[in-house]
């Protein structure tokens, strides 16, 4: 008989830490969350929404320059973040100009405008 070391040998659990949690739980948006998550496993949309979260709002070239991507490739990652609702547009003129939505996502991000505490922009 094979014995697994990651898991307990007998069912029993503490009835006071599962309700305390599943009381924490409950109010949490955790269907949001995961889809926020799946957006920001993609390294560009992450970089994208980590520039928004940094500057607050930016244009499409910016961002392009940001990443070291083509504008091609943003607008594409933008799109989907547009679609999750994580992001927003607005044009003037010429130019579009995106902001990141999700408060969720700005959390996520590490608040909001993390050079403003002197946090070094790794992206």
């Amino acid at each position: 008989m094979t014995t697994n070391k990651e898991a307990c040998d007998i069912y029993c659990y503490d009835p006071e830490k599962v309700a305390r949690i599943q009381a924490h739980l409950a109010p949490v948006e955790a269907r949001e969350t995961a889809q926020l998550f799946k957006v920001l496993a993609d390294e560009t949309r992450y970089k994208i929404a980590y520039a928004l979260n940094v500057e607050g709002e930016l244009c499409g070239c910016d961002l392009a320059n940001i990443i070291g991507s083509s504008t091609a490739t943003v607008s594409h990652h933008l799109r989907i973040l547009r679609n999750t609702g994580a992001v927003t547009y607005r044009r003037e003129g010429k130019l579009v100009f995106y902001e990141l939505t999700s408060s969720r996502l700005q959390q996520l991000l590490g608040g909001n405008n993390p050079q403003a505490k002197g946090e070094p922009l790794h992206v």
